[in-house]
This record gives structure tokens, sequence and C-alpha cells, in this order.
């Protein structure tokens, strides 16, 4: 995947996280695009799933799509589906669900585990790498928020991609 631009921010906790996504949300381009949410379990992705789709306008509960593989929101002008591929394991899946015609349709798709699709997800817009800090490096001792900071790389893909970036 070819990238155009990309990067970095730390999060030194869930509120930088939310900060991020509220800029996130407000950008236009974000209507029309493909966000791939990248990293290893409990680095952050649904956490911050949720921070956009509450920045977007979402009430009510904000349900994790690992067992129903995708969660969609309709929002005033704005359709959202919201995709968790951590459970994929055929590719039969993605055609059978009509995954290809929600990826083909107008609208913002966020993508956690986007790894466990490959091959069959378009080129993403925005790449989104969460880092959680080695924790081998952080002094057990001490009592603040170190364990919350992550280490963020935003990726281009594409020109929509660009009009996206922080």
């Amino acid at each position: 995947m070819p990238i155009l631009e990309a990067r970095t921010a730390l999060w030194p906790d869930e509120a930088a996280c939310a900060a991020a996504a509220r800029v996130l949300a407000g950008k236009p381009a974000l209507r029309n695009a493909c966000v791939e949410l990248h990293g290893t379990l409990g680095a952050g992705k649904t956490t911050f799933a949720r921070h956009l789709l509450r920045a977007l306008g979402v009430t009510g509960h904000v349900k994790s799509p690992t067992y129903a593989v995708m969660e969609p929101y309709t929002l005033p002008g704005l359709d959202v589906w919201h995709f968790d591929f951590y459970r994929f394991e055929d590719p039969q899946e993605f055609e059978d669900a009509g995954f290809r015609d929600v990826f083909a349709s107008v609208g913002l798709k966020l993508a956690e585990w986007p790894e466990r699709a490959a091959g069959l997800l378009p080129v993403c817009d925005l790449r989104i790498e969460i880092a959680m800090p080695d924790t081998a490096l952080i002094d057990a001792d001490r009592h603040d928020d170190d364990d919350m900071r992550r280490q963020v790389t935003y990726q281009a893909c594409t020109p929509l991609g660009l009009a996206l970036l922080p």
C-alpha cells in the first residue's frame, strides 16, 4: 500500500485519544473515507472508534463489533460502518455478508484488524497504527498514567487520506 504522507503523535492518556477523534470527526473528507485501525489487543482501537463515533454524533451504547463483525450507524447525512475482523476466518464470509457492497458505498468505514481481511478490502484512505509503550520500560512502582500512553502513526494512503491527517 502506498503511503503518501505519515505523521506521528503521542496520546498521553484517553483524553488525548478523544481529542484526536474529535479533530478527525471535524474533517469533511471523513464522510466518505475508509479508515483502518491497527494495533495489538488492548492498544485502543475500539476506544478510538468509540470516541470518533461519539464525536460524529452517535448516542446510546456503542458496541464493539467483535462478534457481529460489523455495526452500522445512521446519522443525519452520514452512514458509518464499524468493522472488527479479529474473529474473521473465511474470506467467503466477506462476500456472503455483502461487505464488498458496503465498502463500495458512500459513507465512513472504520476497520479494526483489517489485516485479517487482507486482499478483500479496498485501499484505505487513512491507516492509524496505535502502539502501546513497552511495559517492561515502565517502573512498576510508579502510579501515574504511563500505561495509558500510546504512540500513534497516521498514514495517508490516498489523496483523500491526506485531507484526514492531523
